[in-house]
């Protein structure tokens, strides 16, 4: 029989224990919810129960509400499957119950979690807990009564700090603040919480029901004018995620109207903002990320990740630079190999600069900057790799001197070290041709900075080994990195998907449309800066070598705008010399700069694409489309020729990888969202006017005229797979 997920026990000294069972974080699936209803009434009725504590089993409280359920009503569409817990359980069955009821607390007490605590009478916690408030990264607010009860346990200012940040707490801040009433050591945790409980029913203790305390609340009017300050704050910082200010207006009805309207109000607007797009889209990018470490005839095979303890880094640049650092930060030896001396201590210095960077953002402990910077050698030799568990080559773009490098560190390094290498776009084939070693030979692929940025592309050919690529998913999940497996091409699957980006952005200006604008219009979508200050930031080399790959791979299909070989000629390189379409002053944000458009009028009489001479008359949304419209085209072809697993692991590589709003749900999930209808006919027109850049891929096609969504599973046809 299975156990039951959630018990009760009396003790001889009438209290009773219910405790939640739900591994690993005792989640409140509806199970569970449905089983602390039927435990609390039982308690309630009994006669030989004096006073009850809630707590989790497996050395953790709760995780909060089990997000699979919102999942579930995406799917279905159907709300009712989200139970009423902030009234049913939270309010009248532990707040309002007769008897005292104690959390005891251990581990974290997230969420839903720690709404459930916040409804007892009081909290005894175990040091270092987490408790906090993250739903607002799900595109949710609190729904069991935290935006009423939080205010009120540690006043409003750093309850709405800690909603709208989604930041948790450690037990020792929220004694102070007034959220946990006592710390004890976790061997001691239930024996003081039954005292505790027991001390409440004898008035001994307070009887505290934390919906009705108004003493650490402000006045209306103080109250009012910081909720004001968050609005506006929001706005700025999260100005597509209705959550926030969602979130502030049911805080605000319960100060104004009262704890037990402010629950109701909260109830309900949880329940529509399940259902928002922006949940649907951050709910499917939590799941994503967890879906990446499943990879078909990899995880599924039995082995077992070898042990890597050293690994060589060939190249002190600024990406082996900072892949050195992420595998330093990760308690990881490494042997920086650079062709001279200095060359060599440049490297080692921008190392430390990355290192004492983190110390002063407080990333990393002062403590420990030393003992990360005693893990790296320098070598001028590669006879030093002799013993190196892994190399990493992270040279310039070269296809020879790649092949130079694999072929020396074959002779020296051990049977078993995995041949990695860093390149964005190169045929891994290619990098791996002179070696006998290409069962071995794979794929890293970090976005720059490489010690900052979360997604590692593991890119693996034909005759790449699953320990191989096992073993490289295990180093990048103690890099604290998201492996995202795919196949060998030109660009693999994020750069490959996202090459028509700025080849879109430079058709439109080339159309006649502000290049400003375009900017200002991809940035209020949600990518962090527009597709011209992001060409600023990484430099005109990078563009036209990377533009050049992708012309020579698909011919068919590129665009080839003159306008920043213009720009170089007249002495301009971005950020690099403080000169690009912005201009760069040191402690100034950029700022356009008016003399790059007789630049651009060049770059439009060469293209000549203006009918008669004149702007095309464009909208803010269709800016947006005909820039990332073409992107979806791309991972329509990366989805049809089996480059990624699935869909999702496109989406999750979109995100991390290339900023994708995340609460847009990743490339392809937007697409889905749009609707891949549109999306096809948009192209369709466009390609009749502008050419082959637009035209739509069969994939996209297909499934647009079938009424299929683009992310519903890829046929497993071995002529479609290269995975």
């Amino acid at each position: 029989m299975a156990k039951p997920l959630v018990t009760l026990e009396v003790g001889n000294d009438g209290v009773a224990v219910i405790s939640m069972s739900n591994p690993p974080v005792n989640a409140l699936a509806v199970p569970i919810i449905l089983g602390l209803n039927e435990k609390f009434l039982e308690a309630t009725r009994r006669d030989d129960v004096q006073a009850i504590v809630l707590t989790g089993k497996n050395g953790r409280f709760s995780g909060g509400f089990d997000i699979s359920v919102m999942q579930k009503v995406h799917r279905t569409g159907d709300a009712s499957i989200i139970p009423d817990v902030s009234v049913d359980l939270v309010v009248n069955a532990i707040e309002d119950c007769k008897k005292p009821v104690v959390a005891a607390v251990e581990g974290l007490a997230l969420g839903g979690g720690l709404e459930l605590a916040m409804g007892c009478h009081a909290r005894v916690v175990a040091p270092k807990t987490q408790l906090g408030l993250p739903e607002l990264t799900l595109g949710v607010i609190p729904g069991f009564g935290g935006t009423q009860r939080l205010p009120r346990l540690v006043g409003l200012s750093k309850a709405v700090e800690m909603m709208l940040s989604s930041k948790p707490i450690m037990s020792e801040e929220g004694k102070k603040l007034g959220l946990v009433d006592v710390i004890v050591p976790s061997q001691e945790l239930l024996k003081v919480s039954r005292q505790w409980a027991l001390e409440i029913k004898e008035r001994r203790k307070p009887w505290v029901r934390s919906l009705h305390s108004t003493d650490k609340l402000n006045s209306l009017s103080e109250s009012h004018e910081l909720l004001k300050a968050a609005r506006q704050h929001a706005k700025k910082t999260a100005p597509n995620m209705p959550q926030h200010l969602a979130c502030l207006d049911v805080i605000e009805e319960g100060i104004v109207h009262g704890g037990y309207n402010g629950v109701l109000k909260e109830a309900k607007v949880f329940k529509e903002l399940v259902a928002s797009d922006t949940c649907k889209g951050l709910i499917h990018v939590f799941f994503a990320q967890r879906t990446t470490s499943k990879v078909p005839n990899v995880t599924d095979l039995g082995l077992k990740p070898r042990k890597v303890t050293k690994v060589a880094v060939i190249g002190g640049g600024l990406m082996g630079s900072g892949i050195a650092t992420a595998l330093l930060l990760s308690n990881t030896y490494v042997i920086l190999k650079e062709i001279n001396s200095e060359y060599l201590l440049k490297g080692i210095k921008m190392i430390e600069a990355n290192v004492h960077s983190l110390v002063k953002r407080g990333k990393l402990a002062g403590d420990k900057a030393d003992k990360v910077l005693s893990m790296l050698n320098g070598a001028l030799d590669y006879a030093e790799l002799r013993d190196v568990d892994m190399v990493i080559e992270a040279v310039i773009e070269n296809v020879p001197l790649k092949q130079k490098i694999f072929s020396e560190i074959e002779k020296i390094c051990s049977p078993h070290c995995i041949l990695a290498t860093n390149t964005s776009t190169i045929d891994l084939n290619l990098v791996g041709e002179k070696t006998s070693a290409q069962d071995r030979i794979i794929g890293a692929h970090f976005f720059s900075p490489a010690h900052i940025m979360p997604l590692l592309e593991i890119v693996r050919t034909d005759k790449t080994s699953p320990q191989a690529i096992l073993d490289l998913m295990a180093i990048g999940k103690s890099m604290q990195k998201v492996p995202v497996v795919v196949g060998n091409c030109t660009g693999f699957a994020v750069n490959r998907t996202f090459f028509p980006y700025n080849q879109g952005a430079h058709i439109l200006v080339n159309l006649g449309v502000d290049l400003f604008r375009i900017d200002r219009v991809i940035a209020n979508f949600g990518l962090p800066m527009g597709p011209f200050q992001l060409q600023d930031l990484a430099g005109y080399g990078v563009a036209l070598a990377v533009g050049k790959e992708f012309a020579n791979a698909f011919p068919d299909r590129t665009f080839k705008s003159p306008l920043v070989e213009l720009l170089i000629k007249s002495g301009r390189n971005g950020k690099n010399n403080g000169k690009g379409y912005y201009i760069y002053e040191k402690g100034s944000k950029p700022k356009p700069d008016p003399s790059v458009m007789p630049i651009i009028e060049e770059s439009r009489r060469l293209t000549n694409l203006m009918p008669d001479g004149k702007p095309i008359n464009i909208t803010d949304q269709e800016i947006v489309e005909m820039i990332l419209f073409p992107i979806v085209n791309e991972a329509c072809r990366v989805l049809d020729e089996g480059v990624v697993v699935r869909a999702s692991d496109l989406d999750i590589a979109s995100v991390l990888g290339m900023s994708f709003p995340s609460y847009r749900g990743g490339i392809v999930f937007w697409a889905d969202m749009v609707g891949p209808k549109h999306v096809y006919t948009s192209l369709k027109k466009w390609s009749t006017i502008y050419g082959n850049f637009y035209k739509p891929s069969n994939f996209l096609e297909e499934r647009a005229l079938k009424g299929m969504s683009l992310s519903a599973p890829i046929s497993s046809s071995a002529s479609r797979s290269r995975m």
